[in-house]
């Protein structure tokens, strides 16, 4: 027996003295019993309630034997793909499959199969007809009701129909997944355990389903994508736990999907205990002759000091998931556990973060959320900071500083991402600067995600402004401390809203920062986010009006490459996208251009007879003049959507923007813009 661990085997079973688990877990990512991992949380919770719980790891799901570990449990099956969910942790959003999957056992890729939960659903009832299975995790959370699915390009029924699964656990599962344990500990037959707060269920009539809002058919969605639009809407609009209705969607006269609302948050309270089991902190040993699980490596020496986010933006799913109210832990559970971290012989002196999904959340955005929740008709932060927003770093610098003076502790990062328009809001720049001067390890990674403000509407971020105003006070405050930090920006191509127009705007911007991203994201269609409905009917939900998409891919290469229009493999890219957006005034030698024209036919003649002449410029991309390798015939424009990773050797243009140009100022620019021939490396 793995001394510690939860048994992964029949004979570690044994070894405890069972004969039988109450709950097998099936998870897509290997077994790291770590809080950062949903099924550690998750199966030491109900150890910590008297069940026994067996976990069966990455099964083989061609071989029906894998899942038959411990036999049949007691009381059912929880089921969940992982950390990820498997599309996204499978492929790019080009649908090219990656490399290295960072939540098995050496990075090895493939051992999970795609639709994952439903995979695992459909292996288990093959075998168990009748006993109980539970989906939960993010995978099962996002695709709870009707939904698009990018890589089929389609919209798909409920997990919970297609995966042979009797419940779903959705959002932050603690509260319903114990109700749900001691409903079946008492004896209750799965089908009739429709009633649990943070479930969806399914019932043949409707009989004793009351107080629900009907949603859109199934059927009458699939003809119709705009009635998808509303119907997702209206899915958005009861996420909270306080206001949100039970909601039924209709797929024939003998059979509704039933989602009742969300389980209430857990007190602070609640928080402590969860992060007080008595997880391991690392993966199984099992694991050790395959070099380990790569996801340990960030987050062993990493605080979650929330979760929820009220920021709203429309890309991400986390108010779908995780919800819109800020859950916190106490500053002493924080402490107590960064206290361990010295104990550790891995243990360099860093804590790498103290966050969540926002990390400078530390609380409600306002002091009614905890009575009445949050507002379904409009956000905490966009357009404008409510006038309701309570904006405080006081606790969480409190927080901070109590962390820098615990023994052995060297510096500690904040990873996790800070939310510069709620910073801006925070009238006391105390947190600010301490960020600045003990947080900041020379760069910080920030999210403005685009610079035009039709783009910004559409993402529901704050208008460029904002971004521009905290990059100045940011500037200001590493002036006054002596510091030259960076600003790193996080950028996103091919958003719905976003033209051929909006992407040169990008790209104008970085132009004048003096800055090519070593990492572009394009827009990714994952389930469950106001984008991804906005990217299947082409219009925005909440307002219904038609969106701009782009979906052609060679379209979305264009406005990819426009970001990274130094790179001499875009310059093909680049072209057409001016020409499309009728700006080929960028196109020349002038300091405002972003790539020159190549050379006429009649120079190139002259240089291959040995007559160099007066070179004008044939090079691209920024390149010297007086070079000889022009390189003006790119026959290889780069595939669409292609990653590329600038290795920066030698090359002073290829650092983030400093104190000094982050605000895109030109007279912090570059002199001159020298020859950024990076080593481009595909992700």
């Amino acid at each position: 027996m793995s001394h510690g661990f939860l048994p992964i085997s029949r004979k570690e079973m044994e070894e405890r003295g069972w004969n039988q688990v109450d709950f097998v877990y099936v998870s897509g990512d290997a077994y790291v019993d770590h809080p950062s991992f949903g099924h550690a949380i998750i199966t030491r919770l109900l150890e910590a309630h008297g069940f026994r719980v067996g976990i069966i790891a990455q099964p083989d799901w061609k071989d029906k034997e894998s899942i038959t570990e411990f036999g049949e449990p007691r009381l059912g099956f929880m089921v969940s793909a992982g950390n990820m969910d498997s599309m996204v942790n499978h492929y790019s959003v080009s649908k090219k499959r990656r490399q290295q999957d960072s939540y098995t056992p050496g990075g090895v890729m493939g051992k999970r199969p795609d639709y994952a939960a439903v995979v695992y659903g459909n292996l288990i009832r093959q075998t168990y007809k009748k006993t109980p299975i539970i989906l939960g995790g993010i995978e099962a959370s996002l695709r709870r009701l009707a939904h698009y699915d990018y890589w089929s390009n389609q919209l798909k029924r409920s997990i919970l129909l297609d995966s042979g699964a009797d419940l779903v656990s959705y959002g932050m599962g603690e509260r319903s997944i114990i109700e749900i344990a001691e409903a079946l500990d008492a004896g209750l037959d799965i089908k009739d355990i429709t009633y649990i707060d943070g479930t969806v269920c399914k019932v043949k009539n409707l009989d004793s389903v009351y107080d629900a809002e009907i949603l859109e058919p199934y059927e009458e969605m699939k003809k119709d994508k705009l009635l998808y639009a509303k119907s997702f809407y209206r899915q958005y609009c009861n996420t909270d736990p306080f206001s949100g209705k039970r909601l039924v969607e209709p797929y024939s006269d003998h059979l509704y999907v039933v989602q009742n609302p969300p389980a209430k948050p857990l007190t602070q309270q609640g928080m402590d205990d969860v992060y007080a089991l008595p997880y391991m902190r690392t993966y199984h040993p099992s694991y050790e002759t395959a070099g380990g699980v790569p996801a340990i490596r960030e987050i062993k020496f990493s605080l979650i000091s929330n979760r929820g986010c009220f920021g709203g933006c429309s890309f991400c799913a986390l108010t779908f998931h995780q919800g819109r109210i800020i859950q916190t832990r106490s500053k002493e559970s924080l402490i107590a556990e960064a206290k361990t971290f010295p104990e550790d012989p891995e243990f360099k002196g860093y804590i790498h973060d103290v966050g969540g999904p926002t990390a400078n959340f530390r609380a409600p955005a306002c002091k009614k959320q905890l009575k009445y929740g949050a507002c379904t008709n409009k956000q905490c932060l966009f357009p404008k900071p409510c006038k309701n927003l309570i904006a405080d770093h006081k606790e969480y610098l409190s927080i901070l500083r109590d962390l820098r003076k615990i023994p052995g502790v060297k510096k500690v990062f904040i990873r996790s991402g800070i939310r510069f328009d709620y910073l801006l809001a925070d009238p006391d720049d105390t947190f600010f600067k301490e960020l600045c001067q003990y947080h900041v390890s020379g760069q910080l990674k920030v999210a403005p995600e685009h610079v035009a403000d039709p783009v910004l509407q559409m993402m529901g971020k704050p208008e460029n402004a904002v971004y521009e105003r905290f990059t100045h006070k940011y500037e200001e405050i590493n002036k006054r401390l002596g510091l030259k930090q960076y600003l790193v920006p996080y950028l996103m191509s091919s958003h719905p809203g976003s033209t051929m127009k909006e992407a040169v705007k990008l790209a104008e911007y970085l132009r004048d920062l003096g800055y090519m991203p070593e990492q572009v994201q394009d827009f990714y269609p994952t389930p469950s986010t106001i984008s991804t409905c906005m990217y299947y009917p082409g219009v925005d939900p909440r307002t219904m009006k038609p969106v701009y998409v782009p979906k052609n891919p060679h379209e979305k290469a264009m406005q990819r490459a426009l970001i990274q229009y130094r790179n001499p493999k875009n310059y093909d890219l680049v072209m057409e996208a001016l020409r499309i957006a009728d700006r080929m005034d960028l196109v020349g030698f002038d300091e405002k251009c972003l790539i020159r024209p190549r050379k006429l036919h009649s120079e190139k003649m002259q240089e291959k007879n040995g007559y160099s002449g007066r070179n004008h410029g044939g090079t691209h991309g920024g390149t010297d003049r007086k070079s000889k390798n022009p390189n003006g015939n790119n026959k290889n424009p780069g595939k669409p959507n292609g990653n590329y990773k600038n290795s920066n050797a030698g090359h002073k243009n290829t650092k983030p923007a400093s104190t000094g140009n982050g605000r895109g100022e030109s007279s912090s620019r570059p002199q001159k813009k020298k020859s950024i021939r990076n080593v481009h490396k595909r992700k």
